[in-house]
């Protein structure tokens, strides 16, 4: 494959997850489109690093990795807490963050 199909791969997964961002009004969906569209990131840096013969792209889809599951413990455990604070994940139920 080329690297224009990979950029292309990457550009419509990518573009699936920013629909998701902007569509989607529960908070566990949102966290999954946002999920999609790292990885789309990361299929761009790496395609492009292997076609340059250079490490870096890889490596920064290392530390995207990283960063992502640590925002996937973090963002889960605030929604476990405000599901059991509201009985909703509903963004429009959730206009306010008033205790």
């Amino acid at each position: 494959m080329s690297l224009n199909e990979y950029l292309i791969l990457s550009g419509i997964i990518f573009s699936l997850g920013l629909i998701g961002v902007l569509r989607r009004k529960n908070l566990l969906m949102l966290f999954f489109a946002t999920e999609i569209m790292l990885n789309a990131v990361n299929i761009g840096m790496v395609a492009i690093s292997k076609f340059h013969g250079d490490l870096t792209g890889q490596i920064f889809a290392f530390f995207i990795i990283a960063v992502a599951a640590s925002e996937v413990a973090v963002g889960l455990g605030l929604l476990i807490l405000l599901y059991k604070r509201k009985n909703t994940v509903n963004l429009d139920s959730i206009a306010s963050m008033k205790g």
